[in-house]
Protein backbone atom coordinates (compact mmCIF):
# COMPACT_ATOMS: atom_id res chain seq x y z
CA UNK A 1 0.00 0.00 0.00
CA UNK A 2 1.44 3.40 -0.87
CA UNK A 3 1.85 6.15 1.69
CA UNK A 4 -1.04 8.24 0.30
CA UNK A 5 -3.54 5.38 0.64
CA UNK A 6 -2.21 4.53 4.08
CA UNK A 7 -2.70 8.12 5.33
CA UNK A 8 -6.20 8.36 3.84
CA UNK A 9 -7.15 5.00 5.35
CA UNK A 10 -5.75 6.01 8.72
CA UNK A 11 -7.73 9.29 8.73
CA UNK A 12 -10.97 7.50 7.82
CA UNK A 13 -10.37 4.91 10.55
CA UNK A 14 -9.80 7.65 13.13
CA UNK A 15 -13.06 9.40 12.22
CA UNK A 16 -14.96 6.10 12.30
CA UNK A 17 -13.33 5.16 15.60
CA UNK A 18 -14.29 8.50 17.13
CA UNK A 19 -17.86 8.26 15.88
CA UNK A 20 -18.43 4.62 16.81
CA UNK A 21 -16.42 4.30 20.00
CA UNK A 22 -16.54 7.88 21.29
CA UNK A 23 -16.38 8.26 25.03
CA UNK A 24 -19.43 10.50 25.29
CA UNK A 25 -23.01 9.97 24.32
CA UNK A 26 -24.71 11.99 21.63
CA UNK A 27 -24.97 15.69 22.38
CA UNK A 28 -28.67 16.52 22.52
CA UNK A 29 -30.83 19.62 22.60
CA UNK A 30 -30.57 21.92 25.60
CA UNK A 31 -27.15 20.64 26.61
CA UNK A 32 -24.00 22.73 26.74
CA UNK A 33 -22.09 22.64 23.48
CA UNK A 34 -18.60 21.21 23.97
CA UNK A 35 -15.91 23.87 23.63
CA UNK A 36 -13.12 23.34 21.14
CA UNK A 37 -9.93 24.98 19.92
CA UNK A 38 -9.22 24.30 16.26
CA UNK A 39 -7.05 25.91 13.59
CA UNK A 40 -8.64 27.86 10.79
CA UNK A 41 -7.14 27.98 7.30
CA UNK A 42 -4.77 30.79 8.29
CA UNK A 43 -3.43 28.92 11.30
CA UNK A 44 -5.42 30.99 13.81
CA UNK A 45 -6.96 29.14 16.75
CA UNK A 46 -10.74 29.40 16.86
CA UNK A 47 -12.55 28.39 20.03
CA UNK A 48 -16.25 28.29 20.72
CA UNK A 49 -15.75 30.25 23.94
CA UNK A 50 -14.58 33.34 22.02
CA UNK A 51 -18.10 33.73 20.61
CA UNK A 52 -19.93 33.73 23.96
CA UNK A 53 -23.05 35.92 23.70
CA UNK A 54 -23.57 35.14 20.00
CA UNK A 55 -25.73 32.55 18.31
CA UNK A 56 -23.43 30.00 16.68
CA UNK A 57 -24.04 27.61 13.80
CA UNK A 58 -21.58 24.71 13.63
CA UNK A 59 -21.62 22.86 10.31
CA UNK A 60 -19.81 19.52 10.09
CA UNK A 61 -19.12 19.03 6.39
CA UNK A 62 -16.65 17.96 3.69
CA UNK A 63 -15.85 19.23 0.20
CA UNK A 64 -16.62 15.85 -1.39
CA UNK A 65 -20.16 15.76 0.04
CA UNK A 66 -22.87 16.99 -2.43
CA UNK A 67 -25.47 17.85 0.28
CA UNK A 68 -22.74 19.78 2.12
CA UNK A 69 -22.07 21.83 -1.01
CA UNK A 70 -25.80 22.50 -1.35
CA UNK A 71 -25.87 23.84 2.22
CA UNK A 72 -23.07 26.37 1.65
CA UNK A 73 -25.23 29.08 -0.01
CA UNK A 74 -27.73 28.87 2.86
CA UNK A 75 -24.97 29.38 5.42
CA UNK A 76 -23.44 32.22 3.38
CA UNK A 77 -26.85 33.93 3.29
CA UNK A 78 -27.37 33.49 7.04
CA UNK A 79 -23.91 34.92 7.80
CA UNK A 80 -24.68 37.98 5.62
CA UNK A 81 -28.15 38.58 7.06
CA UNK A 82 -27.40 38.31 10.78
CA UNK A 83 -24.69 40.35 12.50
CA UNK A 84 -25.15 38.50 15.79
CA UNK A 85 -24.70 35.07 14.20
CA UNK A 86 -21.42 33.18 13.83
CA UNK A 87 -21.14 30.34 11.33
CA UNK A 88 -18.27 27.88 11.74
CA UNK A 89 -17.68 25.18 9.15
CA UNK A 90 -15.88 22.17 10.60
CA UNK A 91 -14.18 20.47 7.67
CA UNK A 92 -13.87 16.72 8.01
CA UNK A 93 -11.84 16.48 4.80
CA UNK A 94 -8.66 14.44 4.93
CA UNK A 95 -5.89 17.06 5.34
CA UNK A 96 -3.50 14.89 3.32
CA UNK A 97 -5.66 15.05 0.21
CA UNK A 98 -7.42 18.39 0.87
CA UNK A 99 -4.61 20.66 2.04
CA UNK A 100 -5.26 24.01 3.70
CA UNK A 101 -4.28 25.70 0.43
CA UNK A 102 -6.79 23.63 -1.56
CA UNK A 103 -9.47 24.15 1.10
CA UNK A 104 -8.85 27.93 1.01
CA UNK A 105 -9.25 27.84 -2.78
CA UNK A 106 -12.51 25.89 -2.36
CA UNK A 107 -13.66 28.56 0.11
CA UNK A 108 -12.92 31.33 -2.39
CA UNK A 109 -14.51 29.48 -5.31
CA UNK A 110 -17.76 28.87 -3.39
CA UNK A 111 -17.86 32.39 -1.86
CA UNK A 112 -17.79 31.11 1.70
CA UNK A 113 -17.90 34.11 4.04
CA UNK A 114 -17.68 32.24 7.33
CA UNK A 115 -14.89 30.61 9.31
CA UNK A 116 -13.66 27.16 8.35
CA UNK A 117 -11.70 25.07 10.83
CA UNK A 118 -10.18 21.61 10.56
CA UNK A 119 -12.07 19.00 12.51
CA UNK A 120 -10.29 16.31 14.50
CA UNK A 121 -11.25 13.15 16.33
CA UNK A 122 -11.82 15.08 19.55
CA UNK A 123 -14.54 17.39 18.21
CA UNK A 124 -16.16 14.47 16.39
CA UNK A 125 -16.25 12.45 19.62
CA UNK A 126 -17.50 15.45 21.62
CA UNK A 127 -20.37 16.25 19.26
CA UNK A 128 -21.32 12.80 17.94
CA UNK A 129 -20.26 10.44 20.72
CA UNK A 130 -21.25 6.90 19.75
CA UNK A 131 -23.58 8.09 16.99
CA UNK A 132 -22.58 7.69 13.34
CA UNK A 133 -21.38 10.86 11.67
CA UNK A 134 -23.65 12.03 8.86
CA UNK A 135 -22.68 14.95 6.66
CA UNK A 136 -23.73 17.63 6.76
CA UNK A 137 -24.77 17.91 10.38
CA UNK A 138 -25.51 21.36 11.74
CA UNK A 139 -25.74 22.29 15.41
CA UNK A 140 -27.52 25.56 16.31
CA UNK A 141 -26.33 27.08 19.59
CA UNK A 142 -28.03 29.88 21.49
CA UNK A 143 -26.15 32.82 23.03
CA UNK A 144 -25.32 30.75 26.13
CA UNK A 145 -23.98 28.01 23.81
CA UNK A 146 -26.69 25.53 24.64
CA UNK A 147 -27.49 23.27 21.69
CA UNK A 148 -31.01 24.15 20.58
CA UNK A 149 -31.26 22.20 17.32
CA UNK A 150 -29.40 19.57 15.36
CA UNK A 151 -30.10 19.24 11.64
CA UNK A 152 -28.83 16.25 9.69
CA UNK A 153 -28.65 16.56 5.91
CA UNK A 154 -29.60 19.34 3.53
CA UNK A 155 -32.73 20.97 4.95
CA UNK A 156 -32.88 24.74 4.31
CA UNK A 157 -36.39 25.18 5.72
CA UNK A 158 -35.43 23.50 9.01
CA UNK A 159 -32.28 25.63 9.18
CA UNK A 160 -34.20 28.86 8.58
CA UNK A 161 -36.84 27.93 11.17
CA UNK A 162 -34.25 26.95 13.80
CA UNK A 163 -32.27 30.16 13.29
CA UNK A 164 -35.36 32.35 13.56
CA UNK A 165 -36.40 30.60 16.78
CA UNK A 166 -32.97 31.08 18.38
CA UNK A 167 -32.56 34.69 17.23
CA UNK A 168 -36.04 35.80 18.36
Amino acid sequence: MNLYLFRNSLFVLLVVFASVLGCKGEVGADTDAPDFSLSDLSGNIISLDQFRGKVVVIDFWATWCPPCRMTIPELVRLQKEHDNLIVIGVSLDNPNSMTDKRLAEFKRRFGINYRIVRGDIHIVADYFGTERVALPTIFILDKAHKIRTKIVGFNPSALKKAISMVLS
